[in-house]
């Protein structure tokens, strides 16, 4: 059943979330994690006012503004993957190794290049942990990339190359040069059936938002919204849940939230099969402008998926605003849950499917602060610091 509403774009299916094939977590991502420098769980904020505006039981947001001295969650997915990356190739135990481990690993392995490709926040968390065990790094952003995110990318010690054209086509250049010249390539989508373990491990990665949600919150959530760009985000949030949940116990409903120009999740759904669309750069949720859902992350999603909803810019806009209200410091693909939220609470069709009700607990992550200052005071009307003058999680 297809629904539009307004300017929104929204695809309910019918769905069994526990065909998802999950794989046992044998590895925590947290585990490597708390032994980073600067790690500390983000906060969990509650929203009571804007629940209570919905006619919801709560809505918290995670907020991933300022993760490990980095404004988004990217650094979680990066510097997972390449923990597992170099201490396979250096012959070294996995299961509770932590940073010191991963620098005598890094040390063994000598002289190492990094590369990926990245709207903005995936990049700059490959660059920093490159830098972090004394590597190189060399990130390709597709053109039109905003000058602020490409700046930070250069100012963790990489080398940016602007590649011409959308993001999918960043991503086949940064895995061609990899293997052309030796590089250690730490992509977060995969684009087919090759090279698959490293998008996942990055995918597994991200486990650790969730992981700190289930302690912060008293009880589990009804429904959890996430953003989806390739997807790769999403399909760790649902794995998670399906993991929590261990049998019968019950489970949230998932819910992806994509830009209109860029909803190549809901036109996969609809259309019963991972599908490419031609995705420029139209929408201002640079972290969401992605044409070809990640192969490794599609098949959760799918099982797994209640709604997927196409949001408009105007809509980011307005969730950034009003996270502003609350101290909460959101760039555009940041309040893009948000915005899917207030889209679904505002379409009773969508409403009734997701139970957005009086008993229902909401969930959203805001994935990124300010990557783009300029911008974000434009649209706030206020600058980051503004809004909120210590970064560090409270």
């Amino acid at each position: 059943m297809a629904a539009v509403t307004g300017a929104m774009r929204a695809l309910i299916v019918d769905t069994d979330a526990r065909r998802a094939e999950v794989p046992d977590a044998q590895l925590r991502p947290r585990d490597l994690h708390r032994t980073l420098p600067g790690y500390a769980p983000t906060p969990l904020h509650g929203l009571r006012d804007l629940a209570a505006e919905l006619g919801l039981g709560g809505v918290w947001v995670k907020d991933e503004s300022w993760r490990l001295d980095l404004p988004s969650f990217k650094i979680l997915g990066g510097s997972w993957a390449v923990h597992r990356l170099i201490l396979e190739q250096a012959g070294r135990p996995v299961a509770g190794a932590g940073m010191s481990e991963l620098l005598a690993a890094a040390a063994e392995l000598g002289e190492v290049t990094l590369t990926s490709a990245t709207d903005g926040n995936h990049g700059r968390g490959v660059a920093r942990t490159a830098r972090m065990l004394g590597f190189g790094a060399v990130i390709f952003v597709p053109e039109g990339t905003a000058q602020a995110r490409i700046d930070a990318i250069a100012g963790e010690g990489a080398e940016v190359v602007v590649h011409p054209g959308n993001y999918d086509r960043a991503v086949a250049r940064a895995t061609a040069e990899a293997k052309a010249h030796g590089r250690i390539a730490v992509a977060d989508v995969a684009l087919g059936d090759d090279d698959v373990q490293v998008p996942t491990w990055v995918m597994d990665g991200y486990d650790t938002i969730f992981d700190e949600a289930d302690e912060q919150l008293s009880a589990p959530p009804t429904v959890v919204l996430l953003q989806a760009g390739v997807g790769a985000f999403a399909a760790a949030g649902i794995r998670h849940y399906l993991r929590a949940a261990a049998g019968s116990a019950p489970l949230p409903r998932f819910v992806t939230v994509e830009p209109l120009s860029a909803d190549c999740l809901r036109v996969s759904a609809e259309a019963g099969e991972l599908t490419t669309i031609d995705a420029g750069h139209e929408s201002i949720m640079a972290g969401l402008n992605c044409g070809t859902p990640s192969s490794v992350a599609w098949p959760t999603i799918q099982a797994a998926t209640t709604a997927y909803l196409a949001v408009p810019d105007e809509l980011a806009r307005e969730a950034m605003r009003r996270l502003a209200e609350v101290g909460i410091v959101a760039g555009e693909s940041g309040a893009a849950g948000l915005a899917g939220l207030l889209a679904a609470a505002d379409d009773p069709e969508v409403r009734a499917e997701l139970a957005l009700d009086a008993d229902a607990r909401v969930l959203v992550v805001n994935t990124e602060g300010a990557t783009d200052p300029g911008a974000y005071e434009d649209i706030v009307g206020r600058r980051p610091e503004d809004v909120r003058p210590d970064p560090e999680p409270a």
